[in-house]
């Protein structure tokens, strides 16, 4: 699995990866180049050498300043959009996955949980790739570069510095890690005081209507303390951080200063070779640094490229592996022995067995728990069945492929879901269905919405705002029903629809209903009994099973039927 995420980011990438290895490595090298020019500046000008040779050596210093920066810049904004481009390719590919899951997968995990592995853990691994890379490595190269120079220059300094590089950088480390305890405390206390603030303005209403200002004002008071005291421990231990490296390596440039101006006397080195290895040493505080800072990025991306393989492994309970395809025209429905648990010991259904004949429309009525979502779930293959099988039109719902049984199968709920995008884009949910423009307005004028559709300013490119802003529940749900009639099902499950509605567009809403069953199959789901006065038969689940199945007007006629009696607790006011 890891070698697929490298696959996956470096695919079609090797070459744009190479040359930034080589501008990386160029770049690293570059800041060695400084201090040579500086150390020939000042023994030339302590040989009495011309102003023109000095000025040539300082203009080339100035250059070779410039390409450092000019190389930083191109390196940091070509590994920036590299890394960028190939970690999107994966995010698009673990968002594609967890759709690609079972609802069982996704009621285990939570929405936020979700975005956090498609999103969150991605980016850490994009900050890995994007800057522990090109500052890890390219630090590692500059201070690699700087042992090596300082031992061809003098290996007993050679050796001094390599011992106060592991000192310098166990101490930076020991310090720096220190203080991440605090630093994370202080982000706890942090999300502390705005998940109180949430809550306070969210029931600020409540509170204010049962005076409870002052307990909010005091719950906000010790949130806020709290962050104080940790916040000024936090900043101490970062300022004793600061202060820590800065001695370190203030003692470490005392110590070349020292080590230099003895093999200075001794005859050994230049003048200028002793600003060399000054200026060497004060150059590994930057490599060190980056490469202390960069580890705990490095720990989030791998805890990040775990979680993400963790969830590329995950394989649906929900397989796509269907041949088959639905004929045009009403479907038929049967139930062979379903049973379906959501855990071992509790079967939700228990062993349902029901045919429903094409064009037939079948009203499903029961408590709630009853079983009667698990049903829908069953038909649009949400769930497949723990024992026995779902057939639509003679054909076993684990054998037809995923994209055509939720193209012949349509669920319209009162939980409507309209999207942050063109009025076009929420019809034909994004392209996945094809309808053209006259047909989504000729939907549109047939079910209601004429004056609505006309009203907006800029037709089918009228962009609805989140949740549906710009559209009432009741055009809301309109607008889900023209999602069907663009898709044509043969099979249609209305879990509901018409709840929830004021009286003028609950009658709009059941004229589209009306429509929308004619030559079609229909499973009503409801708990308003009214809603089933079109039904041709009843079904009445009870705790996973079927209580009662027959036609509607025998049902209602029969006194004894449970059907019966729950129309006459409606007609009494009973819910």
């Amino acid at each position: 699995m890891a070698d697929g995420l490298v696959a996956v980011l470096a695919r079609g990438r090797l070459a744009r990866i190479l040359g930034m290895a080589a501008l990386l490595v160029v770049s690293a090298a570059i800041p060695l180049v400084g201090p040579q020019l500086m150390r020939v500046f000042i023994d030339e000008a302590a040989a009495g050498r011309p102003v023109t040779l000095l000025v040539a050596v300082a203009g080339g210093y100035v250059a070779v300043s410039f390409v450092q920066q000019t190389l930083r810049v191109l390196v940091t904004s070509a590994s920036t959009h590299l890394t960028w481009a190939a970690t999107n390719e994966l995010r698009e590919k673990v968002a594609r996955h967890i759709l690609g899951l079972d609802l069982s997968f996704h009621e285990r995990h939570s929405p936020g949980e979700l975005i956090e592995r498609a999103d969150g853990d991605v980016t850490a691994l994009t900050s890995f790739a994007s800057s522990f890379l090109v500052q890890f490595v390219g630090s590692a190269v500059t201070l690699l570069g700087v042992l090596v120079v300082v031992f061809v220059e003098d290996w007993r300094v050679g050796l001094g510095l390599a011992g106060f590089v592991v000192v310098a950088g166990v101490t930076i480390g020991r310090v720096r890690h220190s203080a991440v305890p605090m630093a994370v405390e202080r982000r706890a206390a942090s999300a502390a005081l705005f998940g109180e603030l949430e809550e306070r303005l969210g029931g600020a209403e409540e509170l204010r209507a049962n005076a409870g200002g002052a307990f909010a004002i005091r719950r906000f008071q010790r949130a806020l303390e709290r962050l104080i005291r940790v916040s000024r421990r936090a900043s101490l231990a970062s300022r004793t951080n600061w202060v820590v490296t800065l001695t370190v390596f203030a003692a470490g440039g005392v110590a070349s200063l020292l080590a230099g101006t003895l093999l200075f006397q001794a005859g050994s080195i230049s003048l200028g070779t002793v600003y060399l290895l000054f200026r060497y040493t004060d150059l590994l505080r930057g490599p060190l640094e980056a490469i202390s800072d960069q580890l705990p990025k490095a720990q989030e991306a791998l805890a990040g490229v775990s979680r993400v393989r963790q969830v590329l492994a995950e394989r649906s309970a929900v397989p796509d592996d269907g041949r088959a395809t639905l004929p045009p025209g009403p479907l038929s429905v049967e139930l062979d022995g379903v049973r379906f648990a959501y855990t071992p010991d509790t079967d939700v259904l228990g062993g349902l067995s029901l045919t429903v004949e094409p064009g037939t429309v079948l009203g499903v009525v029961g408590r709630t728990g009853s079983g009667k979502t698990t049903v829908t779930r069953l038909l649009l293959r949400l769930l497949d069945p723990t024992d026995g099988a779902v057939r639509i039109a003679g054909t076993d719902v684990r054998h037809v492929r995923l994209a055509d049984l939720r193209k012949r199968v349509a669920l319209v709920t009162q939980d409507v879901q309209l999207f942050a995008a063109s009025l076009r884009d929420n019809l034909t949910l994004f392209g996945a269905h094809r309808a053209d423009d006259d047909e989504m307005v000729a939907v549109l004028r047939d079910l209601g919405l004429g004056d609505w559709y006309r009203a907006l300013p800029d037709g089918l490119d009228t962009v609805l705002g989140p949740g549906g802003a710009g559209a009432s529940a009741g055009e809301a749900q309109l607008v889900a029903f023209a999602r069907v009639f663009l898709r044509d099902p043969g099979l249609v499950v209305l879990d509901e629809a018409t709840s929830r509605m004021d009286p003028v567009s609950e009658a709009r809403i059941e004229r589209a209903v009306t429509m929308l069953l004619v030559g079609r199959t229909a499973i009503v789901i409801a708990h308003r009994l009214g809603t089933l006065d079109r039904a041709d038969r009843i079904l009445v689940l009870e705790r996973g099973r079927i209580a009662e199945h027959g036609p509607r007007q025998a049902l209602a006629d029969d006194a004894g039927s449970l059907f019966a009696g729950l129309l006459a607790a409606a007609a009494g006011g009973v819910r």
